[in-house]
């Protein structure tokens, strides 16, 4: 197979230093330009300077149109600006990883359909489109850990609570007091609460999946919460579930037999298992009724740019692993 060229725009930020990364190391890619308005003319070094001597790439200021994919890293909103003033041929695929496209109701603009890009959940979707919205990133954590019992017709009628807390890469890179490493430090903060943008997509997927003839389910009741440190997403989802115990551990070892980087471990997990990887680890634990399923993502690499290459692998046919096979930085 021919090398995929690459495009990003919007490649100074966080999410755009990791899929450059990625994109370096990955063998059928060819990052053909990254575009950042600001950082025109700048070594990408002179952004992400953990790259002094990987790359000699400067910074683009308009794309290049011929490329096989193109990388939506810019701020919300920016993909679908940028698709309605612009003219992007039909063979280019696109993969965005803002939320302009996740939701059903904006997934169509200037004759392209957007495919939700949840693996586990959509994998022979992703693989046959040509436009696909990645999935927010706490959106991934909470989703992975609801599917197999949505697809089992066991949320239906259910009251689902669940807190997450995210490290400060996913507040973006553009400076806030919440984000400053004096705020940050020794401090935590709910935000958002019952409000956040994720919840729609997480409905939407959740309700996809499960039996045709069941109920719409329950809203999610989301609290999500700021950490003192700098990566990585755990959650904790909270739920009465009358099913036992070890039917719930063989439905999720079932649900993610073939998935490519989706774990469930049999004993309580942590950060820093997922920490630097494209991996999801998800636990179960049961007390009488009472399930709580913890799941646990690196907010940049499976709940961003990570899951959008293991995207651009499906759509070009190629093993979903590919460039992502990371080792975690343990200690």
């Amino acid at each position: 197979m021919a090398q995929i060229r690459v495009g990003i725009l919007g490649g100074a930020g966080y999410t755009g230093g990791e899929l450059v990364r990625l994109l370096l190391r990955h063998p059928q890619a060819d990052i053909a330009f990254v575009q950042s308005g600001s950082n025109a003319g700048n070594a990408l070094s002179s952004v992400h300077q953990d790259l002094l001597g990987e790359t000699d790439l400067c910074f683009a200021a308009e794309h290049t149109p011929d490329v096989d994919v193109l990388f939506f890293c810019s701020g919300h909103g920016e993909a679908k600006k940028f698709l309605l003033n612009h003219q992007i041929s039909p063979a280019t695929k696109l993969i965005d990883i803002g939320n302009d496209f996740r939701l059903r109701a904006h997934a169509s603009i200037a004759g392209r359909s957007f495919v939700y890009g949840l693996p586990e959940a959509n994998m022979t979707g992703i693989q046959t489109a040509q436009s696909v919205a990645n999935p927010g990133c706490f959106a991934t954590a909470i989703q992975l850990g609801l599917l197999p019992l949505a697809q089992a017709g066991l949320l239906s009628g259910v009251a689902v609570h669940t807190t997450g807390i995210t490290g400060s890469t996913g507040a973006g890179q553009a400076l806030a007091a919440s984000a400053h490493f004096s705020w940050r430090a020794n401090n935590i903060q709910a935000y958002k609460t019952l409000t956040h943008q994720h919840v729609d997509e997480i409905m939407e997927i959740l309700n996809a999946v499960q039996p045709v003839t069941s109920k719409p389910l329950q809203p999610v009741n989301f609290v999500p919460w700021r950490g003192d440190f700098s990566r990585g997403i755990f959650v904790s989802t909270q739920l009465s579930m009358e099913t036992s115990f070890d039917q719930l551990q063989a439905l999720f070892h079932g649900f993610y037999a073939q998935a490519a980087f989706t774990q469930v471990s049999e004993t309580p997990i942590f950060l820093k298992q997922v920490v630097n990887t494209n991996k999801c680890i998800i636990h179960l634990e049961k007390q009488g009724n009472m399930l709580v399923v913890h799941s646990a993502i690196d907010n940049l690499l499976k709940g961003a740019s990570g899951q959008a290459i293991q995207n651009m692998n499906l759509m070009f046919g190629l093993p979903q692993t590919l460039g992502l096979q990371l080792k975690a930085a343990y200690f």
